[in-house]
């Protein structure tokens, strides 16, 4: 399912099953592999906020996706079946959010390691995923930090 993604236009129809912000916001997956995704934002009039920026909502979101579309991967390759939950959220916003903003995460190792380890113990495992949004000129704009739970079923 996850190599879809990698397909514009079947990105477009996993965010309008699953995530229809992400998909009205414009978001879109540069790049993934099992350690790092990359994933943008283009400011538009879908997602912009009254100070001609890109809305702290639609850049968080992405933030968030960059970390959820690695820890989506580890579980696809898990035979058994694992819950996955946002326990926390923070954002950090340095940056005035114009033009197009990339976040990258790369825990890829991390999480596989945090699944393999909830599946092992039979408990619950958390993890704080960090994604860092840069502009165009490689400044940074912000950083968002999730925490995610994932549980063997």
């Amino acid at each position: 399912m996850l190599n879809d993604i990698k397909n514009p236009f079947l990105l477009k129809m996993f965010f309008l099953r699953n995530l229809p912000s992400a998909w009205f916001w414009g978001i879109s997956c540069k790049d993934f592999d099992s350690n790092s995704a990359s994933v943008t934002i283009k400011h538009s009039w879908f997602n912009k906020n009254p100070y001609r920026s890109t809305y702290f909502a639609a850049l968080a979101g992405t933030g968030e996706f960059a970390t959820g579309i690695l820890a989506m991967q580890a579980i696809e390759a898990q035979p058994k079946p694992i819950s996955m939950l946002v326990l926390n959220m923070e954002a950090t916003f340095l940056k005035k959010a114009i033009g197009t903003t990339t976040f990258v995460c790369t825990q890829g190792q991390e999480v596989k390691e945090t699944i393999q380890k909830a599946v092992d113990s039979a408990q619950p495992q958390t993890l704080v995923m960090l994604a860092v949004g840069q502009n165009e000129k490689g400044e940074k704009v912000s950083e968002v930090r999730i925490t995610w739970t994932f549980k063997a079923k």
